[in-house]
C-alpha cells in the first residue's frame, strides 16, 4: 500500500513538469513581450532594452523557462509588471479568496448532489425520478456565465435577498455571517452543473447496489431498508462520489475563476484576467501554475483515497 502510494507520488512529478512547460509556452506565444508592446515608440530604445533586461526578457526562451521554474519552486514569483509588487503580495489574499468559494461549491456539489441522487434512485421509475432526471438534464445545459446572471437578477435585484457583487458589505462588519451572505450565490453557480453530474452518478449506483444479488437476498431474509441503505448502499457509494468529487474540483476550480468575474469575487480570476490581458508574465504564470499544483494535488489525493477505500489494496 505504501508503495502505491509513494509510486503516485513520484508520478505526479513528470506531470507537475509537463504542466510548467506548457503554462511557461502558452504565455509566450504571442509575439513581443509586454514591456516592448507598451512601450514601443513612447521611450527610448535604450531605456526599453534595460527594463526587459531588469525582468530577463532578453534571455533565450530555454534559459528563461528554467530560471522562472528554479524561482517558482523557490518560492521567488517575481515582480508584476503591472502592479510593480511582489507577485506572492497579490496572489496570497486572491488565491485564499479562491479557495473559500471553491470549498464552498465543493461541499454544496456533494450534500446536494448526493441528496438528489440517492432520492431519484430510491424512487426510480417514479414522477419524483421523472422530474428529477429532467432537472438533471436541463442544468447540464445552463452556461455559467448566464445563470450567474440570472441568480443576481433574481436573489439580488428583485427579491432584495442576497447581495450581487464582491465578498463583503463596506457598511457592514466583514465578519463571518456577511462573508456568507456573499459567498452563497458564486458558490451555487459554480456548484450546479457539478452537483447534478454527481447526482446522476449517485442514482445510477444507488439503482445498480440495489438491484445486486446480496442485497436482494439480505431483503429476503428481512433486513430493513434503511439498514441495508446504511450498511451497504451507503459504503459502496462512498468510492465513486470520492472519485467524482475528485474530479470535479478541477472543473470546479476553472467554473470559479469564471464565476468571480460574474460576482466581482475578489480571487485569482480577476487577477488572471488582468495579468492574460496586460502579458503580465510574472502574474500570469505563477496564477496558472498555482491552479494546476492545486489540480494535481486533488487528484493525487483523491486516488490515494480510493486506494485507502479499497479493501484488497489495504491487505
Amino acid at each position: 500500500m505504501i508503495r502505491t502510494i509513494l509510486l503516485r507520488l513520484l508520478l505526479a512529478i513528470p506531470l507537475f513538469l509537463a504542466i510548467s512547460v506548457l503554462v511557461f509556452v502558452s504565455a509566450h506565444l504571442a509575439p513581443g513581450d509586454p514591456i516592448s508592446n507598451a512601450l514601443s515608440g513612447q521611450v527610448p530604445q535604450a531605456a526599453i532594452d534595460a527594463l526587459r533586461h531588469a525582468y530577463g526578457l532578453d534571455r533565450p526562451l530555454a534559459e528563461q523557462y528554467f530560471v522562472w521554474l528554479g524561482h517558482f519552486l523557490s518560492g521567488r514569483w517575481g515582480d508584476s509588471i503591472i502592479f510593480k509588487v511582489p507577485v506572492a503580495s497579490l496572489l496570497a489574499p486572491a488565491f485564499y479568496n479562491t479557495a473559500l468559494l471553491t470549498a464552498a461549491a465543493v461541499v454544496l456539489c456533494v450534500v446536494f448532489g448526493v441528496a438528489i441522487g440517492v432520492f431519484a434512485g430510491l424512487r426510480r421509475g417514479t414522477r419524483a425520478d421523472a422530474v428529477s432526471m429532467f432537472v438533471i438534464q436541463l442544468g447540464h445545459n445552463v452556461p455559467i456565465f448566464w445563470l450567474g446572471l440570472a441568480l443576481v437578477w433574481l436573489f439580488s435585484l428583485k427579491l432584495h435577498w442576497l447581495p450581487s457583487s464582491g465578498i463583503a458589505d463596506l457598511r457592514g462588519d466583514g465578519g463571518a455571517l456577511d462573508t456568507l451572505r456573499h459567498l452563497v450565490l458564486p458558490a451555487f453557480s459554480a456548484a450546479v452543473i457539478s452537483m447534478l453530474i454527481l447526482a446522476r452518478l449517485v442514482r445510477s449506483s444507488v439503482i445498480e447496489i440495489e438491484r445486486a444479488d446480496y442485497v436482494r437476498t439480505f431483503r429476503s431474509l428481512g433486513f430493513p431498508r434503511g439498514t441495508l441503505l446504511r450498511r451497504h448502499v451507503g459504503r459502496n457509494l462512498l468510492a465513486p462520489v470520492v472519485n467524482m468529487t475528485g474530479l470535479q474540483i478541477g472543473y470546479l476550480l476553472s467554473g470559479v475563476i469564471l464565476v468571480e468575474n460574474v460576482f466581482a469575487w475578489p480571487g485569482l480570476g480577476s487577477q488572471l484576467y488582468v495579468a492574460a490581458a496586460g502579458r503580465d508574465y510574472p502574474l500570469e504564470q505563477a496564477g496558472v501554475m498555482l491552479v494546476a499544483a492545486c489540480f494535481v494535488a486533488c487528484n493525487l489525493a483523491t486516488d490515494i483515497a480510493l486506494d485507502l477505500l479499497n479493501p484488497r489494496l489495504r491487505a
